[in-house]
């Protein structure tokens, strides 16, 4: 009997690698040179969104009263307690009335009486609330909402917004019914030419640009008591991503990070610290003081009497890093020379 079910358990393995190998030659016969065909599963990992028919939206639940808890414990933060805040992000509810709801069109996106459009004033499909908190939210912990949380922190929203009871409970069965609730929900637009490729645009103009000034000044400022009043704006930004804040617990930077610069020609400087220079190695780091990153003083003494310095260091430069000197990482240095890293590392090290 054993050896009959080992029998069985080969040959299904062998006819799954069999259509495995089928499905990557069909892949491969028709694009040659670029892999084989997705797994159901490997597609199924990447078709998260949940699109306005609902398709893609899981089954669960969640009460008013736990996407309160929710919100206060982390929303509230950003969004205020109402989420009307507008210190960090623009405001979530506000500017809608009973009246939007019964019509689908929130009557003061027309008005000049209307201060601010608020997320609730503009969006359209609820699948789209839900599909963002879930994938997006918090903003420093993405994706670590659970669905049922999910569903409990939209509808709270929507109950701050008077589109639902105080006491509701959203789930995947009744979604759809609040769809029809949205204050906004007839105000989304088919007719304009990015909704379809080929489209007809909505902007006529024969109006071109021409006399523009050769050179902008920049003549605005932020006063330096300003520049902290919403404390430091580095720790209200993720450590991770192409954008961070900056730190404004420190004065400005005299010259922006990586800014392009013209310098004469002249012969080639071959000197440690005319390489420092050609690499832009002195955009982050000075000799005594930390800039963006840390200085060379700073370096040397961590370093100091460490055998495997030079190594580890070259090894640092070439493939970048972060968290040992804060938050903002260093950049991989790959297409500096091997021999330039090692009189750099030499030169922080020994000032030789």
């Amino acid at each position: 009997m054993f050896k009959l079910a080992n029998q069985l358990t080969k040959a299904l393995v062998l006819a799954g690698l069999s259509a495995t190998f089928v499905s990557s030659a069909i892949a491969q016969s028709k694009y040659p040179g670029i892999g084989r065909e997705a797994t159901k599963a490997e597609v199924a990992a990447w078709d998260i969104d949940v699109r306005p028919d609902f398709k893609g939206l899981p089954k669960g639940s969640g009460t008013t009263q736990r996407g309160q808890e929710v919100w206060e414990s982390r929303c509230a933060s950003c969004h205020g307690t109402f989420g009307e805040s507008n210190e960090v992000f623009t405001p979530i509810v506000g500017g809608t009335t009973k009246e939007d709801v019964k019509t689908g069109r929130v009557a003061s996106l027309t008005s000049e009486k209307q201060p601010q459009r608020t997320t609730l004033m503009k969006v359209a499909t609820v699948s789209t609330l839900w599909d963002y908190i879930h994938r997006a939210m918090p903003w420093n912990a993405p994706r670590t909402l659970t669905v049922d949380d999910t569903y409990a922190v939209l509808g709270y929203i929507l109950s701050m917004a008077e589109i639902v009871p105080e006491d509701f409970t959203l789930s995947d069965k009744n979604i759809a019914e609040v769809q029809k609730l949205m204050p906004n929900r007839n105000g989304m637009t088919q007719s304009h030419g990015l909704w379809n490729e080929g489209g007809k645009p909505d902007v006529k103009a024969t109006a071109c640009m021409n006399d523009c000034a050769k050179h902008v000044t920049i003549g605005s400022f932020l006063p330096d008591y300003a520049r902290n009043a919403h404390d430091n704006l580095a720790l209200q930004n993720r450590p991770y991503g192409p954008y961070r804040g900056v730190d404004t617990t420190k004065p400005p930077l005299p010259r922006l990070p990586g800014k392009v610069t013209t310098v004469a020609m002249g012969a080639e400087s071959v000197t440690p610290a005319g390489l420092f220079k050609k690499h832009n190695c002195s955009t982050c780091h000075a000799p005594a003081s930390r800039a963006i990153g840390p200085a060379i003083s700073e370096v040397a003494a961590k370093y100091k009497g460490q055998a495997d310095a030079m190594k580890k260091l070259h090894q640092k430069v070439k493939v970048g890093g972060a968290g040992v000197w804060g938050s903002i990482p260093m950049p991989p240095h790959a297409h500096v020379p091997e021999g330039d890293i090692d009189v750099l590392v030499k030169w922080m090290l020994t000032g030789q």
